[in-house]
């Protein structure tokens, strides 16, 4: 039953994409953990190299927040059940607050998540290069539209320039000013082709979590965030997928995770369990076969390009991979995975790397994003998760493309339309990563899936 809820959060904004929402999400963080509280973290929309850093600092899962992918309620259902019973909830947005689907409105942007869920905002400013300016800055983003702003953080200020500006700040725009993260050069984050490495790259990332903490500790008001995050709206809630609960023995599903494939939502993997699944990880780069007793395959999305000459050299993980196929093993694949599965893949150096042939076609790297962004799909049959006719919410970030994208979907965005998405027997693949809280019948339909499996192959889950 729906019912109201007002757990301890905050949401960091900021101004715009790399101002500086991460390190100061993973400062303060780091911070308050180490104080022993109870914390939970969250990204706000599709991006999934942000949450892996909330949950190295935290040591437990992070979720998106997707409004586009989910739905508006799903979105509030989730806050609701992730955040229960924290002293603090900490949202990071994406890219600027107002930043939305369309450069004309608002629609799905930070800025829409925290008035749809009563969240209080703190707003990030990188303050390099600017003087007096900063307050005008300031000004705009809050009078420019209704939002949830109250307090503010400064971004990449030098501590002798602080008072400064919070006395500009004081002066003209009459906000809380909650203090500061200067630079720390020990402690940057390096990036590539779709954002920050990931965190299980950073070798010596638990050290440059603790200089950030320790600079939080000693410029961040950590004291009055804690305050300011009581201070939300209530807003109406309902608990998760209450008729996927399954009773039944677990069936044990194989997902590929590594460094080459990482890029797959916390809440999918939650409702396969919730459906009866174990999750089986391994690593298609260092394991030279399939677990033993799967019922089916996930392939997520990660950076296979990057793991070319591991990947096409694991010869017996592709021959496990092919015979999996050939049993009609249910497999379901998002853009690496989708890539995997193909011919070969080329790439960032025009190297060719063999892959499993299990799907026609080629991926091949480009430089520029290809695809980029939301679209809505609807399947033209019926499918391995889907029926003919219905309709879910996607989103792609690739560089790469392939010569066979398949046309099991009709993808739609604005004017445009395209074909997408490989279904052969039990395989469904694509570049498209889809966020299962918005279509929780995806989880029931690849565990039952999983199950038919085992019971025609005479074998229990």
């Amino acid at each position: 039953m729906k019912g109201t809820y007002n757990p301890p959060r905050l949401l960091l904004a900021a101004t715009g994409s790399g101002a500086g929402k991460t390190t100061c999400t993973c400062a303060i963080l780091r911070a308050l953990q180490r104080r022993g509280l109870r914390l939970h973290s969250f990204k706000c929309g599709p991006d999934y190299i942000d949450p892996m850093f909330h949950t190295r600092v935290l040591g437990v899962p992070s979720y998106n927040l997707d409004t586009v992918l989910c739905g508006p309620a799903a979105v509030c259902d989730l806050l609701a059940a992730h955040a229960g019973g924290c002293d603090l909830s900490l949202i990071e947005g994406v890219m600027g607050l107002y930043d939305g689907r369309s450069m004309m409105e608002e629609q799905d942007s930070t800025n829409q998540l925290a008035l749809l869920t009563g969240t209080p905002t703190v707003l990030v400013v990188d303050v390099r290069g600017m003087g007096r300016s900063l307050a005008a800055l300031v000004e705009g983003y809050l009078r420019f539209a209704p939002n949830q702003v109250q307090g503010l953080l400064l971004s990449r200020c030098k501590p002798a320039m602080f008072p400064v500006y919070r006395e500009l700040l004081q002066q003209h725009c009459e906000i809380p000013v909650y203090g500061y993260l200067p630079p720390v050069p020990q402690a940057v984050l390096a990036s590539r082709h779709l954002g920050l490495v990931t965190a299980g790259e950073v070798a010596d990332l638990q050290h440059k979590l603790d200089l950030l903490a320790d600079e939080a500790e000693s410029s961040i008001d950590l004291e009055g965030l804690l305050d300011l995050a009581k201070t939300g709206r209530p807003f109406i809630a309902e608990p998760l997928w209450p008729d996927l609960t399954s009773t039944a023995a677990p069936v044990r599903i194989g997902l590929a995770w590594d460094a080459a494939f990482c890029f797959f939502y916390q809440d999918n993997l939650d409702l396969l369990r919730c459906c009866g699944a174990q999750i089986v990880p391994f690593s298609p780069v260092k394991d030279k076969h399939l677990p033993k007793d799967l019922g089916g395959l996930i392939l997520p999305g990660g950076y296979p390009e990057m793991y070319g000459r591991q990947l096409s050299h694991n010869e017996s993980m592709l021959a496990d991979l092919r015979q999996a196929a050939a049993e009609d093993m249910p497999i379901y694949a998002e853009c690496g995975g989708f890539m995997y599965l193909q011919q070969a893949i080329t790439d960032q150096d025009g190297e060719r790397w063999p892959m499993a042939g299990i799907l026609p076609g080629e991926s091949s790297m480009g430089q520029r994003l290809c695809r980029f962004g939301y679209h809505q799909l609807t399947a033209k049959r019926d499918t391995l998760l889907f029926k003919a006719g219905e309709q879910v919410m996607a989103h792609e970030f690739h560089y790469a493309d392939s010569s066979c994208n398949g046309d099991a979907f009709t993808a739609k965005k604005g004017g445009r339309s395209w074909e997408c998405v490989a279904a052969k027997g039990q395989i469904l693949a694509g570049y498209p990563h889809l966020h299962w809280a918005g279509a929780p019948q995806i989880a029931q339909r690849f565990v039952d899936a999983c199950r038919a499996y085992r019971k025609n192959r005479g074998t229990t889950p």
